[in-house]
């Protein structure tokens, strides 16, 4: 039954995959692109009432990439969503069906012909917000701890809290526990500019890191153990909603 689910959502993917996305269409994605505007499917989704038996079905599809357990991948190619802020999930999601957010891999799972209307948001993201973390996330080399432990303190703190922890009501991400690796791709991009929907104050804020400050950042910040209640009781905890 496990594999089944995933193999399914697997299947719903590719037979979507096929969706072309004019060059028309994004470049006035990217003229209306901003890191938070008011409005559009993520206010709707934040006023609906979710359904956590179909965010679970919302979920198989998620699973095909992330896992039942919403991990993702230890080497960085798909991100840990269990845990994260559901608003966070919210605006992400929103963002990509938008495509206020450039992710190719992620437009055939996300558009409405994949999962369904802001209604699936709604209720896939409060699915995964049941979800406890990863015990054994993936980290960095651990080289420049020091170095990254001050960076964070110096540039991140305000934002992202003492402990990685975010602030669902202002969207900003957990970050605590996250993979090394995917987290340093996502730095990169906003530091470089290549994420569209960044927050503005993050991409000034952090662009004058050089590759090593960012390494030792995102190494020391992917080494943050969340709170015991957020995790899961071993690294081996499979979701019993896929047995």
């Amino acid at each position: 039954m496990r594999f089944n689910k995933v193999i399914k959502g697997i299947t719903l993917v590719v037979g979507i995959a096929a969706i072309n996305l004019s060059a028309t269409s994004l470049l006035q994605a990217a003229e209306m692109a901003s890191w938070n505007a008011g409005g559009g499917e993520k206010d709707d989704v934040m006023k609906l009432k979710p359904d956590l038996e179909n965010g679970l079905e919302v979920f198989e599809v998620c699973a095909a990439c992330h896992y039942p357990e919403g991990w993702g991948t230890k080497e960085g190619t798909f991100p840990q969503l269990a845990g994260q802020h559901r608003t966070v999930l919210i605006k992400q999601l929103a963002d990509i069906r938008a495509k206020n957010r450039d992710n190719p891999t992620m437009y055939p799972f996300a558009l409405p012909e994949a999962i369904g209307d802001a209604q699936a948001l709604a209720d896939v993201t409060a699915y995964i917000a049941t979800l406890p973390m990863n015990p054994d996330n993936g980290v960095g080399d651990g080289k420049d701890l020091a170095l990254g432990e001050r960076l964070y303190k110096d540039n991140c703190v305000e934002c992202h809290g003492d402990k990685g922890e975010g602030k669902a009501d202002k969207f900003y991400p957990r970050i605590q526990a996250q993979h090394y690796n995917y987290m340093l791709r996502q730095f990169e991009w906003i530091r470089d500019k290549k994420r569209r929907n960044a927050n503005p104050e993050m991409v000034k804020q952090i662009a004058g890191f050089s590759d090593k400050d960012m390494k030792a950042v995102i190494d020391y910040v992917s080494r943050i153990k969340p709170p015991k209640k957020d995790l899961a009781e071993s690294k081996d905890w499979l979701n019993p909603d896929f047995d």
